[in-house]
């Protein structure tokens, strides 16, 4: 168990120091295989039940086919030897974290912003949301950005982590629930829209991924809460977040982003177009200042605060289970 733990450790730095290169093979890459092909054969059922089946069954058969993968690699490899078996399985699970990867996310933006080119930086930023770029002015563009590390801190972070403790409690270690958890959040990006023509093959796999995400989020707005910078009180953090979080349609994704605004004394929310379609999202947070570059680089300052405090609670915890595990043995 305490070996497991080292390997979360690891993986945590290993995503903080390399992160994901670009040459090497990723699961994302596997999972976004798997379902591309298979959406492509559902599209060809006909609407209704016979697509949402299918979609029940891409949705469990994928989590379920990597978590159990995971756990799979990772017995042989610690077969093979067991030093072989901590290096692959600090790899896979440090790929199913996401934190480097959002802030060389909020670089790739920020960068030609800072040096005029308005252009590139609203086609940079086109990578990384589903809203319409190309109009967008700067102070929009920080929202973004700063939209986008708030909800990823979830999805990308906290989650996945927690998820790889959950693992090391239950005994199957840290890389089964990691690796379904992300191929949960694959599936949740790719097809769970509420459009066509995914709305009868992603509508599992959107409301199961909320599902999982529910209580790491919540714990996730808590962290936020007592990990703020001291400009405003957990309480209030708390408070703003009650008011304004539930105004949004997601379970999950609104509650992160109101957190993050609450914390840093901003308002994210507005209008937003999606292919030429405005779209209007609840106002989050109270607009103490302007959203600036600052701003956001606070806001990833914050995401590894969590990262590193989550770590470090969940350490704690699996000691203390190791130790109360050890003492039931011996007595």
């Amino acid at each position: 168990m305490l070996n497991d733990w080292w390997i979360i450790v690891f993986a945590a730095g290993w995503d903080y120091l390399i992160a994901d290169p670009w040459h090497w093979p990723h699961p994302v890459q596997g999972m976004g295989w798997v379902i591309g092909r298979s959406q492509s054969l559902i599209f060809k059922l006909p609407a209704g039940w016979p697509q949402k089946l299918a979609g029940v069954v891409l949705g469990l058969g994928l989590m379920a086919g990597m978590g159990a993968l995971g756990g799979v690699i990772a017995q042989l490899a610690t077969d093979l030897h067991p030093l072989l078996g901590n290096v692959l399985g600090v790899v896979l699970v440090a790929s199913c974290f996401a934190g480097r990867s959002l802030r060389f996310a909020a670089l790739d933006v920020l960068e030609p912003l800072a040096v005029g080119d308005l252009a590139q930086a609203r086609q940079q930023l086109s990578h990384y949301v589903g809203r319409d770029t190309e109009k967008l002015e700067p102070e929009e563009i920080y929202r973004a950005v700063l939209e986008t590390i708030a909800e990823n801190t979830t999805d990308g972070v906290t989650a996945p982590l927690f998820y790889s403790f959950l693992g090391v409690w239950l005994g199957v270690g840290p890389l089964p629930l990691a690796l379904a958890y992300k191929a949960a959040s694959t599936l949740d990006s790719m097809i769970g829209y509420r459009r066509e023509p995914f709305r009868d093959l992603g509508w599992f796999s959107a409301q199961f991924e909320d599902v999982l995400t529910w209580l790491p989020c919540r714990l996730t707005v808590l962290s936020v809460a007592m990990a703020a910078p001291g400009r405003i009180a957990a309480r209030q953090i708390l408070a703003i977040c009650q008011r304004d979080a539930r105004q949004d349609p997601s379970p999950n994704s609104g509650w992160s982003e109101c957190a993050y605004a609450a914390a840093l004394g901003v308002q994210l929310g507005g209008m937003n177009t999606y292919r030429g379609e405005l779209r209007p999202k609840p106002l989050l947070g109270n607009a103490q200042r302007p959203i600036t570059p600052g701003v956001i680089e606070e806001a990833l300052g914050l995401m590894r605060s969590l990262f590193l405090s989550w770590l470090i609670l969940g350490g704690v915890i699996t000691g203390l289970i190791y130790l109360v595990t050890g003492l039931g043995a011996l007595a």
